[in-house]
């Protein structure tokens, strides 16, 4: 590593680091490469993310949960690299972390499918396996973490079906592993058989204590949540912390499903009353101009509360102040992403020459910093400085000239988008 470089980087990168942080920059898809080499450029959110990082622990303790942070900015100004260095924030301070992209297969209305995908990206601190299988077997039984989630589990006020609580008592006391992984399985969002469960129960003894009442599927996926933070805090984590990218995507669902998942968005966000989730810490990114596109000029802000409050229908109700307090948490409490200054961009630009000299073992040239204008991108400055560097480097003697054209996010309705949730009635077994 040369002089230069280790004057840029606050870390040694090693050659395969720096070509994965280029690969990954001009691909437009940022990793924990290139997040550790660049870093986030938004020193003021990671300031109040690790605030709400010291507050989480404290809350679970108090039976709350800490609010939310709702993130904004235009496409290509850095969200997506924002949340990949927020997560490697939150890992070190030994969260849980799952990241995730709302997605036809990821609707943010569905807390079954948002459920199974927050499971499926779990990252555990210092782990590579299965992050609720290194959960489940880094229980201390002896430990008073672990007492107090057998407690908490066991009262009738939290909430929770009793089927948790009995998967607790047959995980803690049963030394097969095929049942241990089934009921890793069930905490995962799998069904389980209450005559299975049952069984269990009466192999060690318990017959009486657990009623296993039957729960729809969207409570059961309300309850995975609400059971799976006080898991890993009995584990010895400092919490779970959710990643939820590019919500501008519910601007395409239908009427329905969008109220429902503005909802949704206030509820992970720890803002409706006597729906909160002690231990989890969500936080969401969203294009800046969505409250204005969205809000008011597609008028959700009134409409979508009138119409479903014109029904008369208590669910409906119920949905429409859920939806009511999202929005309004999108138009007032969304905390815009601060654009380059000049110096910055001047710094960034050496970081990643540095960087991609590193990678491909040549001395790329200075190049021109390009437009300074509030409409350029931060990704749109990064590909033309990558692009130009491998032509150069390929084609020594060419000058290329890089066009950049303006991203329209489209926020019209799409059908094709959604996916039926399978009904609020479906029961599990």
């Amino acid at each position: 590593m040369t002089s230069d470089t280790t004057t840029v980087f606050a870390h040694e990168v090693s050659r395969v680091e720096a070509r994965r942080s280029i690969e990954a920059l001009r691909s437009g898809v940022p990793n924990h490469d290139a997040v550790l080499a660049l870093g986030s450029g938004q020193p003021r959110i990671e300031a109040r993310f690790q605030e709400l990082l010291d507050r989480a622990a404290d809350d679970i303790g108090k039976n709350t949960q800490t609010p939310g942070l709702l993130v904004a900015g235009d496409f290509g100004s850095g969200k997506s690299h924002l949340l990949e260095a927020l997560e490697q924030q939150a890992l070190r301070e030994r969260f849980v972390c799952s990241k995730i992209v709302v997605s036809k297969e990821t609707p943010l209305h569905d807390p079954d499918k948002l459920y199974r995908a927050a499971i499926q990206a779990a990252v555990v601190p210092g782990r590579r396996g299965s992050a609720l299988t290194e959960i489940a077997f880094g229980l201390d039984f002896e430990s008073k973490a672990y007492q107090d989630l057998l407690a908490w589990a066991g009262q009738a006020s939290n909430g929770l079906g009793s089927r948790f609580a009995a998967s607790l008592f047959v995980f803690q006391h049963s030394r097969d592993e095929e049942i241990r992984d089934r009921l890793i399985s069930f905490w995962g969002g799998d069904p389980i058989d209450a005559r299975q469960l049952r069984g269990w129960l009466r192999d060690q003894g318990e017959t009486a204590t657990y009623r296993l009442e039957r729960v729809g599927k969207r409570d059961q996926a309300l309850q995975h949540f609400s059971f799976t933070s006080r898991l890993i805090a009995a584990a010895g984590y400092a919490g779970w912390v959710l990643l939820v990218d590019e919500l501008e995507l519910i601007a395409q669902y239908s009427f329905k499903a969008r109220a429902r998942a503005y909802a949704e968005l206030a509820r992970w966000s720890g803002r409706l009353r006597g729906q909160r989730c002690p231990g989890l810490l969500s936080l969401f990114a969203i294009t800046q101009d969505y409250a204005t596109l969205v809000l008011h000029q597609r008028n959700d802000l009134e409409r979508i509360p009138g119409r479903l409050r014109a029904t008369e229908v208590e669910a409906d109700g119920a949905i429409a102040d859920g939806a009511e307090v999202g929005m309004r948490m999108i138009e007032r409490d969304r905390v815009p992403l601060n654009p380059p200054d000049l110096r910055g961009l001047d710094e960034l630009r050496e970081r990643l020459r540095v960087l991609h000299g590193l990678a491909y073992d040549w001395q790329p040239p200075e190049v021109d910093a390009g437009e300074r204008a509030t409409s350029t991108s931060m990704r749109q400055y990064v590909r033309r400085w990558i692009n130009e560097w491998d032509l150069l480097r390929l084609f020594p003697d060419y000058r290329p000239a890089m066009v950049a054209e303006r991203f329209e996010v489209n926020y019209a309705e799409d059908p094709d988008l959604e996916r039926d949730d399978g009904g609020d009635g479906a029961e599990a077994r």
